[in-house]
């Protein structure tokens, strides 16, 4: 009889102790969502997010209004998520930068346990760029004008410490030159400053593809493993000599104590959002790969590319003193 009780009692506990995530789950979301992007307006990853937005809004049967948070290195978006409720409310899209801020600069999080990861969306590769009408011509071309004139090769990118930042900061050292980088609050600005002569060159992701394809811009090189299907005669770093590897899984992520049933809920919907063709096709206009990483995976590859990180950083002497 006592036995009894006692198992009673406990299948008693543990259905109390699952209702609240029951009823979280069952609930959310009940007013719009918030969804906190780091790259300004008109950029590739901006245009990807609006239509994973409006998807994911059918899904959930509430809004889920996108809100540009750009500048310092696509990082803001995490940071806020230290500050805003952990209610699954407000989430915010994570890029590779976030992993790296610690070895830069002061932080106040960590980024593996003070931030919940939802899913992994897609991951970009990058590219470097330049005008059409320069006499460059290969990536060779741009070493020997860095090399000529020191300091004079400018380079825009999304922001400091973003990925095309390091890279660009990588191969300068490899190559024994030096670049002058030149940041923006996003890859808009950034090519619209290449396109009017502000600056030499542009390192971005992919949001430069459609004025390739036009010829408005020559690419020179990639940064990815292998070349891209849509631009196959144009070699990667590594083909060239630099042993340099570069893309930038995104994805997106809660306050670090948010409900693990709230986090269930909108990785679900997340991920038929993703698998939606509207969305596929906003990721091919701008030749960016999908990735699909489950919370865990994303959280194991948070950890696995925080570890990693440091050697890149160290190499180059950005590491903060």
């Amino acid at each position: 009889m006592q036995r009894r009780q006692l198992l009673s009692g406990s299948v008693a506990a543990a259905a109390l102790a699952i209702a609240p995530a029951a009823r979280a789950q069952n609930n959310f979301p009940s007013r719009p969502i918030r969804l906190l992007v780091g790259f300004a307006p008109g950029g590739a990853t901006d245009a990807a997010f609006r239509v994973l937005a409006s998807n994911a809004s059918a899904i959930l049967g509430q809004a889920v209004v996108v809100e540009n948070k750009p500048g310092a290195g696509m990082v803001m978006p995490a940071q806020l998520m230290q500050t805003v409720p952990a209610d699954g409310y407000t989430i915010a899209q994570v890029a590779v930068s976030v992993f790296r801020q610690h070895y830069l600069t002061k932080t106040s999080y960590d980024p593996v346990k003070d931030l919940k990861y939802i899913i992994g969306l897609a991951s970009y590769p990058f590219g470097l760029a330049v005008p059409a009408t320069s006499d460059i011509k290969t990536l060779a071309d741009y070493i020997a004008y860095a090399k000529a004139h020191p300091g004079e090769m400018t380079y825009g990118t999304p922001g400091t410490l973003s990925s095309p930042h390091l890279t660009m900061e990588d191969l300068a050292q490899r190559a024994g030159v030096k670049l002058t980088h030149v940041p923006f609050p996003g890859g808009a600005q950034a090519m619209t400053a290449v396109r009017g002569g502000h600056v030499k060159s542009l390192a971005d992701g992919p949001s430069w593809a459609s004025l390739v394809e036009s010829g408005a811009l020559r690419l020179l090189a990639m940064a990815g493993e292998t070349r891209s299907p849509r631009f196959p005669n144009v070699p990667t770093l590594k083909e060239l000599g630099y042993p340099i590897v570069q893309n930038a899984p995104f994805g997106l992520v809660a306050p670090g104590n948010t409900d693990p049933a709230v986090v269930e809920r909108l990785h679900n919907a997340f991920k038929q959002a993703m698998d939606q063709e509207s969305f596929r096709d906003a990721l091919r206009r701008f030749d960016i790969d999908p990735q699909y990483m489950s919370s865990q995976q994303f959280t194991a590859f948070a950890h696995d590319i925080t570890q990693s990180e440091r050697p890149i950083i160290d190499r180059i002497g950005l590491q903060r003193p």
